[in-house]
């Protein structure tokens, strides 16, 4: 109080002038973010967004931290429909086309075109693989942040003591097979360690039967049209009997839908010897695992290939110009080669800008941690992530059908079958909308 009445009343209202002024011109934003996978990403995220508002006055973002992929999209489409959109969403990267066709997301183009580049310019220090889940329709949509493949992970030890090599793991589904017979141990009709493991919860379990189908020949979607899913089909039925075999008939994988987190909570406990889990968890594996382990190509039946997997930044529709100024500057920064390259290092995910594997930062991490190749090496096998009209459901009528076989209440040839019929019901609407009746 003393010190304001040494203030004469012009300089207090200039101060408070400059003040609000100062406020008044900073940009502040929402930006929504997931944590698909195990680790302390949430806090590394919160981390990364406090460095960008501390390294520039003009935009202030505040991190939104919204669960799952899957809640990420619904809270980020309810937000935008009570007319407060978040600005930038780090959104599952096979989103784009659905959250496209609802009429969600902002076209990326003008912000290229205001730089003076073009998308392939903009997209060429990108993996050729992400760029089909980062375009709809010709148009760039979606920024690549964090991508991953599916990975086999094993106990070395355990291979040694079932006579196995850990330098040949199983590179076909019939050596898979062989492999997890060998590995699984049992105390009379008790198993005491599962030979193979995979998650079998929403999205992760959708992700690993692309993975399947595709490494048996299959497509599993019409990468050009959003209408069209290929579950019933002689690759995807081998995928789904190879699952089936490996509960039911071999009884080397455990019964039951089992979620990502007890899969590594049974590999780091040595109570399974081989995992299907994402390339994003190899920080959390690494940091937690105890026995000697390593990685390896998800195993083929016709051809080595995996699904991309992981996140981009998209921004919504229905904020104000400075709001798209402020998120784009923050997309930038995000994406640019020296943060990707440190979340990359931080997470187990790959940097999807080719140029963060030149930093020395980079070299001399991957030269530590062999480990990390290898999603890079499959990279050469990756194929775009499904992506259709109404994704999320559609690929859920695949995985209520895999889970009934995980529980053994259906085969997995009718399996099949019915999530076709089902996705192919969800898909209709679209189908209709774009079949149209020419005079």
């Amino acid at each position: 109080m003393h010190v304001f009445h040494k203030l004469g009343a012009g300089v207090l209202a200039a101060a408070l002038a400059v003040t609000s002024g100062a406020a008044w011109a900073q940009t502040r934003i929402e930006f929504f973010f997931p944590v698909p996978v195990e680790g302390k990403l949430a806090r590394e995220m919160t981390r990364l967004v406090k460095q960008f508002n501390d390294a520039q006055k003009d935009v202030e973002v505040t991190a939104v931290y919204t669960g799952s992929y899957d809640e990420t999209k619904l809270k980020a489409q309810a937000a935008a429909k009570a007319g407060k959109p978040p600005s930038v969403v780090l959104m599952s990267a096979n989103f784009n086309v659905d959250l496209k066709l609802a009429g969600d997301i902002l076209s990326l183009e003008p912000f290229l075109a205001k730089e003076g580049t073009t998308r392939s310019a903009f997209l060429g220090d990108f993996w050729p693989a992400l760029h089909a889940n980062a375009t709809v329709d010709g148009a760039l949509y979606g920024v690549p942040f964090h991508n991953s493949t599916p990975l086999l992970y094993f106990n070395a030890d355990h291979f040694k003591e079932a006579g196995l090599d850990p330098a040949n793991p199983p590179r076909t589904w019939a050596e898979l097979v062989d492999a997890a017979k060998k590995l699984t141990k049992r105390d009379g009709e008790k198993i005491e360690r599962h030979g193979f493991m995979m998650p079998g919860n929403y999205d992760t379990l959708g992700w690993l039967m692309s993975a399947l189908s595709m490494s048996n020949g299959g497509r599993y979607f019409n990468e050009s049209y959003g209408g069209e899913v290929y579950y019933d089909t002689p690759s995807m039925v081998g995928a789904a009997r190879l699952v089936e075999d490996l509960v039911h008939k071999h009884k080397v994988m455990p019964a039951g839908v089992v979620d990502s987190g007890a899969v590594s909570t049974a590999f780091f406990a040595g109570k399974a010897s081989m995992i299907l889990q994402s390339t994003g968890s190899l920080s959390f594996i690494r940091e937690n695992m105890k026995s000697a382990y390593s990685v390896a190509f998800v195993p083929r039946n016709v051809r080595n290939a995996v699904p991309i997997g992981g996140a981009s930044l998209v921004m919504f529709k229905g904020q104000s110009e400075a709001s798209r100024e402020a998120g784009w500057k923050f997309i930038r920064w995000l994406s640019s080669t020296e943060v990707l390259a440190g979340w990359s290092r931080f997470t187990g995910y790959f940097a999807p800008r080719k140029s963060a594997y030149d930093m020395p930062e980079m070299k001399e991490f991957i030269a530590r941690h062999p480990d990390a190749k290898v999603a890079l090496d499959q990279l050469a096998y990756a194929q775009p992530w499904f992506a259709t009209f109404q994704t999320v459901a559609v690929r859920k009528a695949l995985e209520d059908e895999m889970q009934a076989v995980l529980n053994g209440k259906k085969k997995a040839d009718q399996a099949v079958r019915d999530a076709q019929r089902k996705a192919d019901e969800l898909l209709r609407p679209y189908v209709e909308q774009t079949a149209l009746k020419l005079p």
